[in-house]
């Protein structure tokens, strides 16, 4: 006979005995032994968990990010959490992950297919970068909106002209979408949450020809050490950037538009006025803007003679004079306009899904077709109109208007397939190139190297936040922080639209246009419409001033800028944390900014206000009124008077 007594903790020990009847003594120290059998298994059993635990554990830790079944985290060096990423769509079944090398990968979750991987980079030893691609092998549920570019005048809840998938955070975090990415964003203002989606269902991105639509939401985290470097970080390895400096005089001298002032009310007569206007009182020019409406019908490109009898002899005149001259332009061929049934015989349109017809949709001046500028043919008919209204008159070039996503169908179909519909915004900024020492953009989609001037969308005559004064500061340093540097502030005061100017409505309100002046002085460039002798003799000596500071304190420093942003793509339009990294206030300020390092501005942004309250970042300062700041801590100055045709700035010193 064989009996097995339980040995030590790492086996047993095997004798062959002759079998026995044990006395009740000896029953007690088998019981025993089975229990502590038992309890000897049971504590193997939870070393190796233990030991598998750590194992997994470290596996789901990877620098400083910690990935668990329903996201992930990521901290700095100092351990703080600095982004958090929420699964909604399914959560990880952590057993399928694995890694190799810097790539964490997980193949499958428990109610929803998908691949997941995460790989670490550190490029430098400041930053650390993970890369983060998540595929979903079901159908999506649509939920965010498409990431495009959209005309936010006519809808405000749309993403904006100007638009690239790059965020920045205070914590000196930076995310990154990958261009070929489906991107759908929404936002929970209530938890202040963004929400990040890749899909094609009931959306117009779509999937290469013959590709199995597969959406793949890939994007880049990056951390820094702080909120500048890491910026400059990304925008040095994922932007384009200008390759050349528009002309200087668009930097020293105010642009002079037609449109607040005559809307499409504007002829020959009115033109030529306007600029005898010009030089009656005294004001530079860098050019002459001809806005909406010269033609018979939109998608003309000759003059409407009965506006302009002798468009030839205007611009001769304008040229005696001094004055160059840019003209309106914009994507659209309406359906009254000789141009549409040539355009629609040759195929230049953005046609609907099938391919047959010519898409008509609806933009602000009635309905009409796009030009396909993805169609090389399309582009070439557009840009000989351009080339032949130029050398005719002479013109030095062109605002281009509109070029958003959201004048397109949705669905639609183009010359050559695009996935994502902004690559159209690209395509046609592209139509700028030739003329962008003067040309005018607003729209923009990886655009920054089109190296031309980049106008918001229109401001009303307001003082307020939407479409604002107020909201002119936050929308130039967000354009800057996406790469766009030479910014056009739109026009001083506003478009006067009906029903939303503050004023008499024909005018904007005195008060608000002395002080949009005064903001506009500091901005890359300047540009009038409703001109300052429009008001009375007062404001126009202010304007004066004004333009005079511009030409000579703001211009050379921003053309000084300028050409580092050619090398560097940095903000010449910064805000106040660019200088004050670890400043928990100075990431809130939205009216105040400054231009490059050593140049801060505190404009007055409310009705009925000769003070402000100013925010003095650490350093030494030197205010225009010749007061001295030597201060080692970011300083408040509470009610800084600042009189009506004042804005206080501030020099590094």
């Amino acid at each position: 006979m064989y009996q097995v007594v339980p040995g030590g903790a790492g086996g047993t020990i095997t004798d062959v005995i002759p079998k026995q009847k044990r006395s009740k003594d000896t029953r007690p120290l088998v019981g025993a032994g089975v229990i502590g059998l038992v309890l000897v298994i049971a504590a193997v059993t939870a070393w190796c968990y233990y030991i598998a635990s750590l194992r997994k554990a470290e596996l789901l830790k990877t620098q400083l990010l910690d990935l668990n079944k329903d996201g992930y985290i990521i901290r700095n060096q100092g351990g703080s959490i600095v982004f958090r990423m929420d699964f909604r769509s399914g959560t990880l079944d952590l057993d399928s992950c694995s890694k190799e090398g810097e790539i964490l990968s997980c193949g499958r979750t428990t109610d929803r297919k998908l691949n997941f991987f995460i790989e670490t980079v550190r490029p430098k030893d400041t930053v650390q970068c993970y890369r983060v691609r998540w595929e979903e092998l079901v159908p999506d549920i649509p939920a965010p909106k498409p990431f495009v570019t959209s005309d936010i005048y006519l809808n405000r809840n749309e993403f904006g002209g100007i638009l690239e998938s790059y965020w920045l955070s205070s914590n000196a975090t930076a995310i990154k979408i990958n261009n070929s990415v489906p991107f759908h964003l929404g936002w929970n203002d209530t938890e202040k949450t963004m929400y990040f989606q890749a899909r094609y269902n009931d959306s117009p991105f779509k999937p290469n020809p013959g590709e199995v639509p597969c959406a793949e939401l890939s994007y880049r985290v990056c951390v820094g050490s702080d909120v500048t470097s890491i910026h400059k970080y990304m925008v040095r390895r994922y932007f384009n950037k200008p390759n050349k400096v528009p002309a200087k005089v668009m930097f020293r001298h105010p642009i002079w538009s037609t449109w607040a002032l005559h809307k499409t009310d504007i002829n020959q007569e009115k033109l030529l006025t306007y600029a005898a206007n010009i030089r009656k009182h005294n004001f530079n020019c860098s050019h002459l803007e001809l806005d909406d409406r010269y033609t018979r019908q939109y998608g003309d490109f000759e003059f409407d003679p009965t506006k302009f009898p002798n468009a030839s002899a205007m611009f001769q005149k304008l040229k005696s004079d001094g004055f160059l001259v840019s003209l309106w332009i914009h994507p659209f061929v309406n359906y009254d306009s000789e141009n549409f049934h040539t355009c629609v015989q040759r195929g230049l349109f953005v046609r609907e899904p099938t391919g047959q017809l010519p898409a008509l949709v609806r933009w602000w001046n009635g309905i009409g077709a796009i030009v396909d500028f993805t169609n090389p043919e399309a582009r070439d008919w557009f840009s000989s109109q351009l080339r032949s209204l130029r050398s005719r008159y002479g013109l030095a070039s062109f605002k281009f208007d509109a070029g958003e996503t959201s004048f397109l169908p949705w669905k639609f179909s183009t010359r050559t397939p695009i996935r994502d519909p902004s690559f159209f915004t690209r395509r046609y900024t592209e139509m700028a190139i030739p003329y962008n020492d003067r040309a005018e953009l607003r729209s923009g989609y990886q655009s920054q190297n089109i190296s031309c001037f980049f106008r918001p969308i229109d401001r009303d005559s307001v003082w307020g936040y939407e479409l604002g004064l107020k909201s002119l500061i936050p929308t130039v340093l967000t354009i800057s922080i996406l790469g766009y540097q030479f910014i056009l502030p739109d026009m001083i005061g506003g478009n006067a639209y009906p029903n939303r100017t503050d004023g008499n409505r024909a005018l904007p309100d005195r008060e608000l246009y002395i002080r949009w002046l005064e903001l506009s002085a500091f901005m890359p460039s300047m540009q009038f419409s409703i001109p300052p002798w429009e008001y009375d003799n007062e404001v126009v000596e202010i304007a004066r001033k004004y333009t005079a500071l511009h030409e000579s304190i703001v211009a050379p420093r921003v053309l000084e800028l300028a050409g580092e942003v050619l090398d560097t793509g940095d903000p010449i339009i910064r805000p106040l944390w660019w200088i004050a990294t670890g400043d928990e206030t100075a990431y809130k300020i939205d009216s105040q900014f400054l231009i490059g390092d050593d140049l801060m501005v505190a404009p007055v942004l409310e009705p009925g206000k000769q003070e402000r309250d100013i925010y003095l970042p650490a350093g030494r300062w030197r205010s225009y009124k010749g007061e001295r700041f030597d201060i080692k801590k970011p300083l408040h100055l509470t009610d800084y008077p600042v009189d009506l045709d004042e804005i206080a700035y501030f020099v590094w010193v």
